[in-house]
């Protein structure tokens, strides 16, 4: 029976892998997981290891390790609010909204002052990249807080692409990384507009803006103009939306902005009109599971959302958001949302499909990762068979 199912598990693996790519179709719904069934089988984990991976949806300045900035922070003679790193990391831990998130996130960012802080902070990140890995990022950087403190827009970027650079020729785990300004959407339209000003001469080693922040009170209809531009200068547009704020922002995104992706959407739930919009039109989530642990999104009823977001047809991407806040980089989040929703093979290697199609690089490398997939998918499948034909 054991070999049956092993063989019936692989034949479906192997069909999805074969098949024309399809990648918001809707996953069978998930039963409930108590609290005792949290573990992922030991197999599931070993491929959601080697499934090579894109993440679309990581702050740099939200990989910031408590040891780095407390490393940083001494050599920018910069005094923190935590006596030590224990204190650090057991502030990061306390966080019951997206406020008081924000609020230890710029904290920390201030040990963040010289070219070389920014090239430190994102080669620490690209590591814990290639351990999960991950061949593709779109990464997210911050600019306006940064200019705020005196630190030019060329430090910030040149500091970063000195880490891409060195990245991109790595020997061992080469990643393709691409940039994407994140606009604070509370400092409102004249500062992106400002932002976006100093990024000209820059521009041509960014892929895409975006947007993030407090999303209440601050709706995407007020980032039309800028993001308007951004579209002129040839960069794509992505925007947080739907993580604090309800549909209303995503539809905003949607229709003033002109976004290809929402960034979190996971309450786009609350509307089955946008619901079947989204999945008709392959608008692509960038969903962060543990980030809304974390911050008490849908408190209380999470596991039930993220099991309905992947049932409802959208297309779902797994993301890490700010990993050095929320207890884990992107393989952790794929096997919190394995156990919570029940997940096999076929959804996981479905969902870390939808990273590379829901992704702005070309289709020849869209084809080269699909591959990729498939051969690894393949040789996991064979290992399973002949394990359980051995135990049999």
């Amino acid at each position: 029976m054991r070999t049956q199912l092993s063989s019936c598990l692989a034949i479906c693996g192997l069909m999805l892998c074969a098949a024309p790519l399809v990648y918001g179709t809707r996953l069978q719904q998930q039963r409930p997981v108590t609290v005792a069934q949290r573990r992922v089988s030991k197999p599931l984990t070993d491929l959601i290891r080697r499934l090579p991976k894109a993440e679309l949806h990581v702050h740099v300045e939200g990989t910031l390790e408590p040891e780095l900035m407390f490393k940083l922070a001494e050599r920018n003679n910069i005094t923190l609010p935590y006596p030590d790193v224990a204190a650090a990391k057991a502030a990061r831990s306390k966080f019951t909204n997206l406020q008081s998130f924000l609020d230890a996130y710029h904290v920390s960012e201030t040990v963040l002052l010289k070219r070389q802080d920014f090239k430190d902070l994102a080669a620490a990140y690209f590591e814990e990249a290639a351990a999960n890995n991950i061949t593709h990022v779109e990464l997210f950087f911050d600019p306006q807080s940064h200019m705020a403190r005196g630190v030019t827009f060329g430090d910030v970027y040149d500091g970063l692409q000195a880490a891409i650079t060195a990245r991109r020729t790595h020997p061992s785990h080469p990643i393709d990384v691409t940039l994407v300004i994140c606009f604070d959407r509370q400092l409102g339209q004249l500062a992106a507009a400002k932002a976006l000003a100093a990024a000209l001469p820059y521009i041509g080693g960014v892929s895409a803006l975006g947007m993030g922040g407090a999303e209440v009170g601050h709706p995407p209809e007020n980032y039309r103009d800028v993001y308007s531009t951004g579209g002129l200068l040839g960069l794509h547009k992505v925007a947080h939306a739907g993580e604090e704020g309800g549909p209303e922002y995503v539809w905003g995104a949607i229709r003033a902005l002109h976004v290809q992706r929402i960034d979190h959407g996971i309450r786009s739930l609350e509307d089955p009109q946008l619901v079947r919009y989204m999945a008709d039109t392959r608008l692509p989530i960038t969903l962060c599971p543990l980030s809304n642990l974390h911050l008490q999104v849908y408190a209380g009823s999470l596991e039930e959302k993220l099991r309905a977001i992947l049932a409802s047809g959208i297309v779902v991407t797994i993301n890490s958001d700010d990993p050095a806040y929320f207890s884990g980089y992107l393989n952790t989040n794929y096997k919190y949302l394995a156990a919570v929703a029940d997940l096999g093979a076929g959804d996981i290697t479905r969902l870390v499909r939808n990273s590379f199609a829901a992704s702005f690089i070309s289709g020849e490398q869209k084809l080269q990762a699909y591959a990729q997939i498939r051969e690894v998918l393949a040789a996991w499948t064979q290992e399973q068979q002949h394990d359980h034909v051995a135990v049999s």
